[in-house]
């Protein structure tokens, strides 16, 4: 096994429930290593850029205009096998298609207001948790 790294993100939804501290339990409880986190609210910009894979897909502006609609917690992690275990935990992004017990199934509403951002490869991890992190902002 190797360690990697992921990205978190609580998304608006998340903390507009006051979930935070819930699914943050939930995360080192399935054994991540918190790097750095920090509380922030994207501009539309910053959540296009970092959505940018995205640009052109029927979904992208609304989801642009959803996380740029409320604070979001970006969290780094490290784990072994951090991406799929990380996905695991979190679930389908449907909630409805989610498996019992995980973050999405508990806690998501729809598709669009999924409570969390997971990274979906380890080389995207690397790449999303330097979006939100400088390598100096993680211990």
């Amino acid at each position: 096994m190797v360690v990697e790294r992921t990205l978190a993100i609580l998304k608006p939804d998340c903390v507009r429930k006051g979930l935070q501290g819930e699914v943050l339990s939930r995360i080192q409880t399935g054994g991540f290593k918190v790097l750095s986190m920090k509380m922030l609210r994207l501009t539309a910009v910053e959540a296009g850029a970092f959505y940018a894979v995205h640009k052109g897909r029927p979904f992208y502006d609304g989801l642009v205009e959803f996380m740029s609609s409320g604070p979001c917690v970006p969290i780094a992690l490290e784990k072994e096998n951090a991406v799929a275990d990380f996905r695991t935990l979190i679930g389908a992004t449907d909630p409805k298609d989610a498996a019992d017990g995980t973050i999405r199934k508990l806690f998501a509403d729809n598709k669009g207001e999924n409570i969390v951002h997971g990274s979906d490869s380890p080389e995207n991890g690397r790449l999303e948790v330097a979006f939100f992190f400088s390598e100096s902002e993680l211990v």
